[in-house]
């Protein structure tokens, strides 16, 4: 079934290229973000489903996949980058249905990303070199030390809910370019693009086994099951801290590496030499796309006090413009939060900031909603301030539609409330002053510093972030480094018939 049938229907797992159901014959519905309706009864897989997954990838990985050359694989790759783009508007529905994400917000970024992931490091895989260093053994032979990155194995890759389709094809992208293969388990809330993907795949010719999707959930379920299988080789994951902190422990068994991209409280900076404008929608964008439901968010904004009534004032009425409404909408600016159960969190901080001491500058009112869209899981945008610094709101994640303005006076005063927390992911600085932008990059501790932009990305550059944020980086060849391992091969002599 595809997305565009009528709803709703049965979604399975992919295991060795087929589409197999729960060996428990258990399924969990999945329910629209701005609806409420359910979209799907998903498989819910276990211990029995991984295992499959994992011997069918191993399999692959020791056969067809792991024998293929790497301009073969390349290949493969780049048709499935190119039918990504022909099946763009198939899996665009998905997204929407799965996240409730506006279509200008997935259909500009979420999905082109997709085949841009696969591109980036067919690329890079096609121009990276090994190194050689020739010397001379104590016998007077020649002698030629030089290097070989080989595939790890069986990748377990867990994605966030999110950016499903981006996070899932960020991993998948290098670590099959590198010769691994794969078992995917989606979040539980957004299970369809991940499964569109391997069934994609293997129609250019990808061999089965090479791409498996597990659905279900963390702990006691396919999560677990996944990071404890020994023969799983590495673990990447993106998702809350306290689950990376969790996988981790697992992964110790066995030393597995890990790849994480966790939480965030990021800071955003506002000087006053700025272009005020520019510096509004720059915040507003870090603070509420994706209605706040982004690791790089900036939940914590510190404006110089010389501009601080301005950009208050216009701040929140750039806010209150946003378009709340139907995701498939070209209009529509701001979609609803993942769940039930997410939204019932968020609140919980919204009440609780309350009793913080905030002042609500902007929204927490009722929605006027058409009636299909009234079970869906909505909040307003909502701004915040006169929150102290180390306030339980302004010191954890929220994941939600929100952040708090505070002025400051000093550079080193903004500095040392920015780096005031355990997270070190991500900060916008918005500035007219090169020496200054660079003091701050220098001195933020985080993984990544925007100046006068945000979530601007090449994706040749590494990514990731400090503290709680995360462990490694993932991006250009950060991300061939941790797919592949390292071998050193050391020749002494000439070989028979010819020269070192």
């Amino acid at each position: 079934m595809t997305p565009g049938e009528r709803l709703p229907g049965l979604l399975d797992h992919v295991i060795d290229g087929r589409s197999v159901p729960a060996a428990s014959g258990r399924r969990f519905a999945k329910t629209h973000p701005a609806t409420g309706e359910t979209l799907w009864q998903v498989a819910e897989g276990g211990r029995p489903d991984v295992d499959a997954a994992v011997r069918a990838a191993r399999a692959a990985f020791e056969g067809p996949w792991g024998r293929m050359r790497p301009d073969e694989r390349a290949r493969l790759l780049q048709a499935l980058a190119d039918r990504l783009d022909h099946e763009a508007d198939r899996l665009l529905e998905a997204e929407i249905h799965d996240t409730g994400k506006p279509v200008k917000l997935a259909g500009g970024i979420d999905i082109p990303r997709g085949a841009a992931n696969f591109r980036v490091f067919i690329d890079l895989l096609r121009t990276r070199h090994e190194r050689a260093w020739p010397s001379t053994a104590p016998d007077g032979a020649p002698v030629l030390n030089y290097t070989l990155h080989v595939p790890k194995g069986v990748i377990g890759v867990i994605c966030p809910w999110n950016l499903p389709f981006l996070n899932v094809t960020w991993k998948l992208g290098p670590a099959l370019a590198c010769g691994n293969t794969v078992v995917v388990k989606p979040s539980e809330e957004t299970p369809t693009t991940a499964t569109l993907l391997a069934q994609i795949a293997l129609e250019v010719g990808i061999p089965p086994g090479v791409i498996n999707v597990v659905h279900g959930y963390g702990p006691g379920s396919a999560g677990a099951a996944l990071v404890e299988h020994p023969e799983v080789a590495a673990i990447t994951f993106t998702g809350e801290t306290r689950t990376g902190s969790a996988i981790m422990k697992a992964a110790a068994e066995g030393v597995r590496p890990v790849s994480f991209e966790l939480g965030g409280k990021n800071a955003g900076i506002v000087f006053a030499d700025v272009d005020l404008d520019a510096a509004v929608e720059g915040i507003a964008r870090a603070a509420f796309l994706n209605s706040g439901q982004v690791c790089l968010g900036a939940e914590r904004v510190y404006v110089e006090r010389p501009i601080f009534e301005r950009f208050v004032e216009r701040f929140v009425a750039h806010t209150e413009r946003l378009v709340i409404g139907d995701p498939f909408d070209p209009s529509t600016d701001f979609g609803p939060l993942i769940s039930a159960e997410h939204r019932e969190k968020v609140k919980r901080y919204f009440a609780l900031a309350k009793a913080e001491g905030a002042a609500v500058l902007t929204g927490e009112s009722a929605l006027e909603l058409p009636e299909r869209l009234a079970r869906g899981h909505w909040l307003r945008p909502t701004v915040w301030s006169g929150l102290a610094d180390g306030s339980r709101t302004l010191t954890e994640e929220i994941f939600g539609p929100c952040c708090n303005l505070a002025p400051f006076d000093t550079e080193d005063e903004v500095i040392a409330r920015a780096n005031a927390t355990r997270y070190g992911l991500a900060t916008t600085v918005w500035t007219r002053d090169v020496g200054r932008a660079q003091r701050l990059a220098q001195a933020i501790r985080v993984g990544l510093v925007w100046v006068n932009a945000w979530w601007l990305r090449d994706l040749r550059t590494p990514f990731g972030g400090s503290g709680l944020s995360g462990i490694g980086h993932e991006g250009g060849e950060h991300s061939l480094d941790f797919y592949s391992d390292i071998r050193t091969v050391c020749l002494k002599g000439l070989p028979a018939g010819g020269a070192v």
